[in-house]
């Protein structure tokens, strides 16, 4: 990222890849709107990091899932006058094995679907105008990036759900890169396992040190990515190094899907 004044949105950016997204941004000289929807003491926390970094920044609550809530989030950049960047990172799921189907219900997949998929669709609808204005002003086209995950091009994942949504994410990415081509790019990172509190939530701590070790043993470059690393990508497709690129998603998975 260059110190050009770039204007980003981090969706879900209060922890994990998009707090470690909206850190680079900022010492990259963007303005950051951190996005979250329930822990305003960890958005806080990504704030001052931010603001470390020497960006300005504003903190604004909102559930993705809510069209209303999108407007808000979008709405917040526009004291700015510009917007270069949307990071839909925002994120949720259900931990079920793929073959108990009895414990995925109808709302598990409404839920899921709602902030993965018909999320970051809200959000790129609501920021739609001010990122056609960011690339006329810029002279060059904005970016979205969205966050999906390797489970949405291979099955796999924390439950049948969660991989059906990021598959969704991915389709979405061609059909919105197309379609808003040629002031708005649209990308996707798609990370394999990322060492984060996700799978501490999701399965308690000997179930996360379960699948970390797993990991680690299986993928060829034997390690665990970082938020930060997979940041790196994310935010090298939000800049204009990547002006050529989009309706692409890039796996980021530490060679896994070599082995399985």
């Amino acid at each position: 990222m260059s110190k050009d004044g770039l204007c980003a949105i981090v969706t879900g950016s209060a922890s994990g890849l998009g707090a470690a997204t909206a850190a680079i941004l900022a010492k990259g000289g963007a303005r950051i709107v951190v996005n979250y929807s329930n822990s305003k003491t960890e958005a806080e926390a990504t704030a001052d990091l931010c603001r470390t970094a020497g960006a300005e920044v504003i903190v604004v609550q909102g559930d993705v899932s809510r069209d209303e809530d999108c407007k808000k989030i979008a709405a917040a950049a526009a004291s700015w006058g510009r917007l270069d960047v949307l990071v839909n990172n925002a994120g949720t799921t259900k931990h079920v094995p793929h073959d108990k189907m009895d414990d995925l219900t109808a709302e598990d997949f409404q839920r899921i679907y709602a902030v993965n998929t018909i999320g970051p669709f809200q959000m790129i609808r609501a920021a739609r105008a001010q990122l056609e204005a960011g690339a006329k002003a810029a002279g060059r086209a904005s970016a979205v990036v969205n966050v999906s995950s390797v489970a949405g091009i291979s099955g796999g994942g924390s439950s049948v759900a969660y991989a059906a949504s990021k598959g969704a994410l991915n389709t979405m990415t061609q059909s919105l890169g197309r379609a808003l081509a040629p002031l708005i790019r649209v990308n996707t990172v798609c990370p394999g396992y990322i060492d984060t509190p996700w799978f501490t939530k999701g399965r308690g701590e000997a179930g996360a040190k379960a699948v970390r070790d797993s990991v680690i043993a299986k993928v060829p470059l034997k390690t665990a990515s970082t938020a930060d690393d997979i940041a790196q990508l994310v935010c090298f497709l939000a800049s204009p190094a990547s002006g050529q690129m989009t309706g692409e998603f890039v796996r980021m998975d530490a060679g896994m899907h070599l082995v399985l």
